[in-house]
């Protein structure tokens, strides 16, 4: 299958994992022996593997799904946080798990950037990252403290232009990241980039003033700027969010080159067979589909958009070729 433009074969052959992989027991199946695995999967406790820590919108969005998977399938859902090394460290346990009950709930943001940002990729994307299913589009949002003198997107720039070097930013992992290095490029902005190994916990320094600008989920700043300790100053979709109205968005300030949509979804092992993928989606848009969990997550910033497997790799080909724009614009090219 072709990825688009992006260049996640120039990471192939390129897997560091260190355990030799234990093939599924599907992938040496007959064709009516592997249909009965399919139609009685699953047959133990089914773990959900996460890049983001707990109060994510990947997080949030896999827990309010968690109770009806459960009862559809009759077997424990687990909930596995593995925050911290740019997805890297969540993306190697579910490569080293190698078991259809594992599984990668992951938003794209997580990865997409990888071919262009890391030296050495240990994993090849289109050869170990089987798509499933599509859940939602995440909605980003530009953050500044409450105490900031700067009320608006606009006027963050302004100081940023005035006070070079002064300033202290910082950008969910993945593209979001690499989104906001795009803008601080082509804005011609001197800021300092703060990295963080949660983003929940840069959303608390964002709140206690230690750095300036916050680029990352809606989810993530909610319970703060409810609280009245974050300033939401954009969103980075095409429209208004549904959830803030009255926020505008970049595009509408003239700001475009902070605008990122990522898409949160599931994703397999490598050879998982599409008819046991299939099964797993439409479970899946069921469950995310029932009218409490849509208003749950359209409350936290999440678009439901559920869809299949091929909804989802049309959905990533898309988001592919917008981070190739942005790679170009910042003369990067792939690594591996």
């Amino acid at each position: 299958m072709n990825w688009g433009a992006c260049g996640w074969r120039h990471a192939a052959g390129a897997l560091m994992i260190a355990a030799v992989a234990v093939l599924p027991l599907w992938a040496a199946c007959s064709p009516a022996q592997a249909q009965t695995q399919v139609q009685s999967w699953p047959q133990r406790p089914v773990k959900f593997v996460l890049p983001f820590g707990a109060g994510s919108a990947t997080d949030v969005a896999a827990r309010l799904m968690t109770d009806k998977l459960q009862a559809k399938w009759g077997q424990p859902v687990i909930i596995e946080n593995k925050p911290g090394a740019d997805g890297l460290l969540a993306i190697n346990a579910f490569l080293q798990a190698n078991d259809d009950h594992t599984l990668l709930y992951s938003s794209s943001g997580s990865f997409m950037a990888h071919p262009y940002t890391l030296a050495k990729l240990p994993y090849d994307f289109e050869r170990d990252m089987t798509p499933i299913a599509r859940v939602t589009d995440t909605v980003l949002t530009v953050n500044v403290p409450a105490s900031s003198a700067n009320r608006t997107l606009n006027e963050f720039v302004a100081e940023a232009m005035a006070r070079p070097g002064k300033l202290n930013v910082t950008g969910a992992p993945g593209v979001p990241d690499f989104t906001l290095n795009y803008f601080i490029k082509t804005r011609g902005l001197k800021v300092q980039k703060i990295p963080f190994k949660n983003i929940v916990e840069a959303a608390t320094a964002l709140a206690g003033n230690q750095i300036d600008f916050l680029l990352t989920s809606a989810a993530i700043v909610q319970p703060l700027a409810n609280a009245g300790k974050i300033r939401i100053v954009a969103v980075t979709s095409r429209e208004r969010a549904l959830f803030a109205p009255d926020i505008p968005t970049v595009h509408e300030l003239g700001f475009g080159g902070l605008a990122v949509e990522t898409t949160a979804g599931f994703y397999g092992p490598k050879d998982m067979p599409l008819a046991l993928r299939e099964k797993i989606a439409r479970d899946v848009i069921e469950v995310v589909s029932d009218k409490a969990i849509t208003d749950r997550l359209l409350a936290t910033g999440q678009l439901v958009r559920p869809g299949g497997p091929a909804e989802l790799a049309a959905t990533i080909k898309e988001q592919s070729e917008l981070t190739t724009h942005i790679a170009k614009a910042l003369e990067l090219k792939p690594k591996n």
